[in-house]
């Protein structure tokens, strides 16, 4: 689609990715006791914050850099 390098598509996968584990967490908190059957945060909930920050600045950071590979293909080349 509209000459779209890879690393694009990558972006945008990562985005995608990233923002799925933002809004399971944020939504199902206990995800990582009840899949794995650890505690790693003994119940404070520290671990689950982490990474909804960490996935939520990915999640923006990915789609920017997708978006700036986007604008770029859609540009008229002036060779």
């Amino acid at each position: 689609m509209r000459n779209v390098r890879a690393r694009a598509w990558m972006e945008i996968v990562a985005a995608t990715v990233s923002g799925i584990l933002f809004i399971v967490t944020l939504l199902w908190r206990d995800w990582i006791e009840r899949l794995f059957g650890v505690d790693p945060d003994m119940g404070s909930g520290a671990l689950e914050w982490t990474i909804v920050l960490v996935a939520l600045i990915a999640t923006v950071g990915f789609s920017l850099l997708a978006r700036s590979e986007w604008r770029r293909a859609g540009a008229p080349r002036t060779e």
